[in-house]
């Protein structure tokens, strides 16, 4: 399995963030994780991309356990945090050969690798800007070219379209799916759109504990829409 969660727990003194939620998913999935604010989506992904550790329970990418092996499980991960962190005075090509250099990269290896992200990103036409001088949508764009840098195999995307308008939620999600063809990814969205369009699967999490993971496919054959039946399942 490309990522393995097993009754992973996260308490901060009496509360309990992640309560004992188990899921995995295979290589080539892209995986919807909703839940309502609060509900542990954050929590979960900065656990499994060594930003946290587990209170109890295990959580493995690319069958490298994130607390015993952290070092290379992060490398088979590329990671958009909700909060895009960017260096807003560098440009943007120069932020993305400094970022490919703390992934070990280096050279002509490097300097054909960022071209490449940057034109699987969109951003020929603004390369040469500094990040500061980009738009929230081209910043998103920036984030997701450094989360593929090093052509990780598990893509973490914490609310990667959030405050974007329709045409630029439209744009990340096209690079979203080409990036994600023979990777596996995990995003986290509030829009259920988004998920419509780019899973074949979800996984619901409410007050830390999973209680949906579904297709699609058998989430429709109850004959609601996909709105209604995350309402009812967080109303839980």
């Amino acid at each position: 399995m490309s990522i393995q969660v097993t009754n992973l727990t996260k308490t901060y003194g009496s509360q309990r963030a992640v309560d004992g939620i188990s899921f995995s998913l295979k290589k080539g999935e892209i995986v919807g994780f909703l839940g309502p604010n609060g509900a542990g989506k954050s929590t979960t992904m900065k656990i499994l991309t060594g930003y946290l550790k587990p209170s109890s329970g295990q959580a493995s990418v690319s069958e490298h356990d994130v607390v015993q092996s952290p070092m290379p499980a992060r490398r088979a991960i590329g990671y958009l945090p909700e909060h895009n962190p960017l260096y807003l005075d560098m440009f943007v090509t120069e932020f993305l050969l400094f970022s490919g250099k703390l992934y070990g990269m280096s050279g002509k290896a490097l300097q054909a690798r960022v071209e490449d992200v940057i034109t699987m990103c969109g951003l020929e036409a603004e390369k040469r800007k500094k990040i500061a001088q980009l738009s929230k949508g081209y910043r998103q764009r920036v984030g997701l070219a450094q989360s593929f840098l090093h052509d990780p195999s598990v893509l973490i995307l914490d609310e990667p379209t959030t405050g974007l308008d329709p045409n630029q939620i439209q744009e990340i999600r096209e690079v979203i799916r080409s990036a994600g063809q023979n990777k596996t990814v995990l995003f986290s969205t509030h829009i259920m759109q988004e998920v419509e369009a780019l899973c074949d699967r979800v996984i619901i999490i409410n007050k830390g504990k999973v209680v949906s993971d579904s297709t699609l496919n058998q989430l429709r054959a109850t004959g609601e829409s996909l709105e209604s039946i995350f309402r009812n399942l967080t109303s839980l």
